[in-house]
């Protein structure tokens, strides 16, 4: 649960900050090993810098690398923030019922560092997307990556694992008040006795559980629902193209 919370929340963090890391990774490239004065600067600033991309690129622009972006967020901060959650629940962190400013560090760092080795490969797919750009205004190495070919069944890949995520999101609440309601115990006209309804079983919940309780199983259900969604599209897109290819 750890591990999903924390990776859901930073791919929702994503969605916002992506346009500040290609912004970013535009400015940090450009001039690269030349000196300062003898190249055009197409960036002059970050305002400048969102200007500029906003009106070349188009808005798109802005969101190039988002894909990556999101998978490397999601594994990245999921195992990051997660592996700390899991070892500060543990009592390592604590000497003599205190937190220990040195193995907090310690943990810090080690989480961190998982994290960060497994996300790298993302990172640079991230990087050289988000890099790409119209010629007028290209800095750094352009690799002319497609993000994928044409009818390549990673489109309905990628988009099953962005979009899996999100509706596990957005649906866990609902889905949880549903488990609720059916489970619970009925007097003998069938009358539920521990909730009127709908609203009824999330109000309580929200009260009683808080914000948490709408999302427990979450875990379960990526693994659950997150596999089916990836696969019902990919299947949906291969079956479309396969019948629309005999007419």
């Amino acid at each position: 649960m750890d591990f999903v919370l924390s990776g859901a929340a930073a791919c929702g963090a994503c969605l916002f900050t992506n346009p500040l890391e290609v912004v970013k990774t535009r400015m940090q490239l450009q001039g690269e090993l030349q000196s300062r004065g003898s190249y055009r600067v197409y960036y002059r600033n970050v305002f400048h810098a969102f200007y500029t991309i906003g009106r070349v690129d188009g808005l798109a622009g802005l969101q190039k690398g988002l894909a990556p972006g999101l998978v490397y967020q999601f594994f990245m901060n999921g195992i990051r923030l997660g592996s700390y959650a899991i070892i500060e629940s543990s009592g390592y962190i604590h000497t003599n019922g205190r937190v220990s400013a040195a193995k907090t560090t310690l943990a810090g760092a080690a989480a961190g560092v998982v994290g960060a080795v497994i996300g790298s490969p993302v990172y640079l797919v991230k990087t050289h997307l988000q890099s790409q750009s119209t010629a007028s205004i290209a800095v750094g190495h352009q690799h002319k990556h497609p993000v994928f070919p044409k009818d390549s069944w990673l489109v309905a890949l990628s988009a099953g694992m962005i979009s899996s995520v999100v509706v596990v999101t957005a649906m866990t609440p609902f889905d949880v008040v549903s488990t609720r309601l059916y489970n619970q115990p009925v007097d003998h006209v069938g009358k539920g006795q521990l909730y009127k309804g709908f609203a009824d079983c999330f109000s309580k919940t929200l009260k009683k559980e808080g914000l948490v309780g709408l999302y427990k199983g979450l875990g379960a259900s990526y693994f659950r629902l997150g596999p089916h969604t990836i696969l019902s599209l990919f299947f949906w897109d291969e079956l479309r193209k396969l019948y629309h290819g005999r007419r």
